[in-house]
């Protein structure tokens, strides 16, 4: 998986997020979010390890994510600009005033779907191809969360092996879903056939009845 965490947060408060495996990065998410300077619009990168959190804040909405180092930044970038459009269309005003993870139950699985999309369709990376370099990555700024976070001890990110088999579990149940709606469908088409095949054999029977030879009458 390229992407495996995103957050979705007002301030400091987090509405929503979801993580594709086990991993501490809501915790380093969460003390970016308080890191990330100014009030104003902004687009950074953090690097930690082999993975890089970006963020992307507009009118007062962040949208975080951790992707690989491998996955660069078009994708990521396109990604959070995707959930940022589709979280402000869903809930409008309501993201000014919402409680903490009031938004988690049901956005949650947007983020799940998003981020497969994002990491594993390569309609995602042919789209940023044709859209060329984001302009919500010019001028991104790349820091190291070490030093963003004030620690003097080094921050480790753990992340659960599991990933890959997490992502391919999900891709194995949705290739499930379409095969049972594939074979729904087949088994629907086969009964519509065979209700008219019927139909067709009853008209017959019925026409052959009352237009049939008359048998002669006895005297």
């Amino acid at each position: 998986m390229t992407i495996l965490y995103a957050l979705v947060a007002r301030g400091t408060v987090v509405l929503s997020e979801f993580s594709v495996t086990a991993t501490n990065a809501s915790n380093i998410a969460k003390q970016i979010l308080e890191k990330v300077p100014g009030n104003g619009d902004s687009n950074v990168s953090y690097s930690q390890d082999r993975y890089v959190f970006h963020v992307k804040r507009t009118d007062g909405l962040t949208v975080l994510c951790m992707a690989e180092e491998t996955a660069g930044r078009s994708i990521p970038f396109a990604f959070l600009e995707d959930i940022h459009q589709r979280f402000v269309r869903t809930y409008a005003r309501a993201v000014h005033t919402a409680q903490a993870y009031a938004m988690n139950d049901e956005f949650s699985r947007v983020l799940s779907q998003q981020i497969e999309y994002y990491s594993n369709d390569p309609n995602a990376d042919r789209i940023n191809r044709i859209k060329g370099e984001l302009n919500q990555v010019r001028g991104v700024m790349i820091e190291n969360i070490d030093k963003v976070l004030d620690r003097g001890e080094r921050l480790q990110l753990l992340v659960d092996k599991t990933a890959n088999m997490q992502g391919n579990t999900f891709r194995f149940r949705k290739q499930a879903r379409r095969f049972r709606s594939n074979v729904w469908w087949r088994n629907c088409k086969l009964t519509v056939l065979l209700i008219v095949l019927l139909l067709v054999i009853i008209y017959i029977g019925v026409a052959f009845l009352c237009h049939g030879p008359t048998l002669p009458s006895c005297i």
